[in-house]
């Protein structure tokens, strides 16, 4: 098979980078910097009457380029390739992206947005305003609607209050004083039906109460005065089994045979790890784990850890386990 084109593969990678921006809100390159989302929910543009659905917005932060493993680890997935391999194609991609800045050039990636330097030779990054990565709005576009106009409706209402006013003369009021003692008398009765219903809640609460403490104070005689016995109790199991869990696993390395993963465990329990070998993904790879984390930043900050003392090859596997 002939060796792909440099440009055929950035424009595959600049896809994978919009695929796991669906799907995370951070996405780092390796060397070059971090693509972050942020939601933005849906809402109205008074001057034009547009309305837009919820959207994620994606911005560029060239200080997060230390490698997590997301990246490196989609693409060896997707090309079913090493991870060594895929990690190999990402510098590649980012060295030539410098090059091609560093040459007054725009770098335009697909349906997220475009690189170029200024004046200062800063990095400078527009996002492509049509695209939207959030996954609730899919299928969802902004559309204009005319503004709704109101006053045609309230001119209708003051021309027909013109021609049939409406008067109240003190001789209609005089006319009907029943009316104002019927209004008193339904407010009394009101205020005495619904001190009734109070103190029959009232009642009913404290009756609940008192048959409540009857049934407990019953139950915990009980309990008091039962007893177990067990004639042949089972014996004790004890187990220590390695504590990983979490979404963020800081992976050592994958191995096509397993003796080679086993190999690499019992050199990590060595180390004081509490080591794991994963079941072989369906490329048939064996991934060791040195250990599992809840909080992605803890994660993170083990791994550049390990990256920097033992093991600058370790990366982040984000992913649940069984």
């Amino acid at each position: 098979m002939p060796p792909k084109n440099a440009n055929f593969v950035n424009m595959q990678l600049t896809t994978y980078i919009a695929d796991l921006l669906y799907r995370y809100e951070c996405v780092i390159i390796p060397g070059f910097g971090a693509f972050l989302t942020r939601y933005k929910s849906a809402h109205i543009d008074d001057t034009s009457n547009t309305f837009h659905p919820p959207s994620k917005i994606v911005s560029f932060n060239k200080q997060l380029q230390a490698n997590d493993g997301l990246f490196a680890n989609y693409v060896a997935s997707v090309e079913k390739c090493s991870y060594e391999t895929a990690l190999q194609q990402i510098r590649n991609f980012t060295a030539q992206i410098s090059k091609e800045l560093s040459e007054g050039k725009t770098v335009t990636f697909n349906n997220i947005g475009a690189f170029s330097l200024n004046e200062e030779k800063s990095l400078q990054f527009e996002p492509l305003q049509q695209q939207n990565f959030s996954t609730s709005a899919f299928g969802l576009s902004s559309f204009v609607s005319p503004k709704i106009s109101r006053e045609v409706y309230k001119e209708t209402v003051e021309a027909l209050e013109e021609k049939a006013p409406i008067h109240f003369t003190p001789e209609r009021r005089e006319a009907k004083p029943y009316l104002k003692y019927a209004a008193i008398a339904v407010i009394a009765l009101s205020a005495i039906g619904f001190g009734s219903l109070k103190l029959y809640e009232n009642q009913v609460q404290k009756f609940n109460l008192a048959e409540r403490q009857k049934a407990n104070s019953l139950v915990e005689n009980q309990i008091q005065e039962a007893t177990f016995v067990i004639e042949n109790p089972l014996p004790v199991l004890r187990l220590q089994l390695p504590k990983h869990a979490g979404m963020y696993h800081i992976v050592a390395g994958a191995y096509r045979e397993e003796d080679n993963a086993t190999k690499r465990l019992e050199q990590l329990r060595e180390k004081g790890y509490a080591p794991l070998k994963m079941e072989p993904t369906r490329y048939g790879l064996y991934q060791v784990l040195y250990a599992s984390f809840e909080d992605r930043m803890e994660a993170l900050r083990k791994l550049h850890e390990i990256q920097r003392t033992e093991n600058a090859d370790a990366w982040l596997l984000v992913q649940e386990i069984q």
